[in-house]
């Protein structure tokens, strides 16, 4: 039966689906539905970082110069933007559910076709295809998760999702370390990679068919009847595993409303659109500018590509064991000052790794860098999730995630010809710059989100 709540003159009537929501304990289903994003969310890493991580391989497979480099590592970027605006307006207007089962299906069969690149310019292409399926996964991974969970768990099992999808780092990293030497059935190694990434999308493809539809998303859009049938699903297994299920507090119901991208830029929303935008174009700088290059900055010490790739596969252990580290804190720390401190750890272990002079001190400082920029990572998932209506959430996260990924797409042409023509030093220079001006921005006109019910 659906909860209620005092009404006018003595009266009852059904609690709101987000106060409801909200003071659940957690259910199985909620681990179950952070399992299967999180699962999904490892593909979309494993992508991210996989042009990256056998770059110099690709230039010596094809033969091509550094332009074609930079369009081979922008080309999936690219997409991503495309993707991220694209279906984030589809999930806020046909469902999350739906959303979900687009992008991975346009990932898993473009990453397919660019295991049978014959040239530089087939790669570029499919990179680019496949990057507009996985463009909107974080996106519409942390807007799911957000409508579903919680409000004093949100933060938690967001980083419990990011901690499973940042094992798709190393793995791709141990996986190229592996595979790239080798031609299994003739083929060579690198081609393998991409085949990984479309069985394992297609399987969670299959894993996500049997996701819930957002209740949030339902009722903000006048389908309370499944939204009340999908909550009372999770009351029920509550009470049935004598799981504590308090009284809804006091909350108005969000009136159904049709929402358009420029509301974002509507009062009371503005200042949040900016601060976002801001935080989003810089932080991949710190983020992918590592996680993209490092085979590149190891490269420019004098290692050779296969010691490069091993010094690259132990550094990225930290991404999940930062996403760990990130799991009793995440609840309990304002997330505007989470990101802050993260983000001048980050600073600091990039520098290390920058004037590393032996290969123990670069690895050790590569994962140190992994783990802080995974902290950041977490939180910065969760922030981002936290700040729009559930009317507009979607679309306006993709937007600002597009940006990223515009960003991410640009920085092989902005921070290579930094690596070639001043080293490494000069590189995590310009990083540290745009890490510091993130801080300053989130501190000063970021909202305070931690704990706070979501519209």
């Amino acid at each position: 039966m659906s909860q209620t709540t005092a009404a006018a003159g003595g009266l009852t009537a059904p609690a709101p689906i987000g106060a409801r929501l909200d003071r659940m304990p957690i259910t199985p289903l909620h681990r179950r539905l952070t399992a299967v994003i999180g699962v999904g969310l490892f593909f979309d890493t494993f992508e991210n970082n996989l042009s990256g991580t056998i770059g110099k391989v690709l230039q010596t497979d094809f033969g091509f110069g550094t332009t074609s480099l930079k369009l081979v590592l922008a080309s999936a970027f690219v997409g991503q933007f495309i993707g991220s605006l694209t279906l984030g307006r589809i999930a806020d207007r046909f469902g999350r559910r739906r959303a979900f089962l687009v992008n991975l299906a346009i990932y898993s069969a473009c990453s397919l076709l660019g295991a049978f690149s014959p040239n530089a310019a087939w790669l570029i292409v499919t990179r680019f295809l496949a990057g507009l399926g996985i463009g909107a996964e974080q996106a519409l991974s942390d807007c799911y998760l957000a409508d579903v969970l919680p409000a004093n768990k949100r933060g938690r099992f967001i980083a419990w999702a990011y901690t499973l999808a940042f094992c798709g780092v190393p793995a791709v990293g141990f996986a190229a370390l592996w595979l790239v030497p080798l031609s299994p059935l003739g083929v060579a190694g690198w081609r393998w990679l991409f085949v990984l990434g479309a069985l394992g999308s297609a399987a969670v493809w299959v894993l996500r068919r049997q996701l819930i539809e957002s209740p949030r998303w339902l009722a903000a859009t006048g389908r309370t009847e499944e939204a009340d049938r999908l909550v009372a699903r999770l009351e029920a297994e509550a009470a049935g595993r004598g799981l504590p299920l308090a009284p809804p507090a006091p909350q108005a119901e969000a009136p159904v409303a049709h929402t358009r991208l420029r509301d974002i830029f509507k009062p009371g929303l503005l200042r949040r659109t900016l601060v976002l935008w801001v935080f989003c174009v810089l932080s991949v700088v710190g983020y992918y500018g590592f996680g993209t290059l490092a085979p590149q900055i190891v490269a420019a010490k004098g290692y050779g590509v296969v010691a490069g790739l091993g010094f690259t596969a132990l550094s990225f252990l930290g991404y999940p064991v930062g996403s760990a580290l990130a799991l009793p804190v995440v609840d309990r720390m304002e997330r505007r000052t989470l990101v802050a401190v993260s983000a001048a750890a980050m600073v600091a272990a990039g520098l290390g790794f920058a004037y590393a002079g032996s290969a123990e001190l670069i690895v050790l400082s590569g994962f140190a860098y992994t783990l802080f920029s995974n902290v950041f990572s977490s939180v910065s998932h969760v922030y981002l999730a936290e700040q729009y209506p559930t009317q507009i959430r979607a679309t306006a996260a993709g937007a600002a995630y597009s940006l990223s990924k515009l960003s991410a797409g640009a920085l092989p042409f902005v921070l290579l010809p930094v690596l070639d023509t001043h080293g490494p030093g000069a590189l995590f220079a310009v990083i540290a710059a745009a890490m510091a001006v993130l801080a300053v921005t989130v501190l000063a006109l970021g909202e305070r989100t931690t704990g706070v019910s979501l519209k």
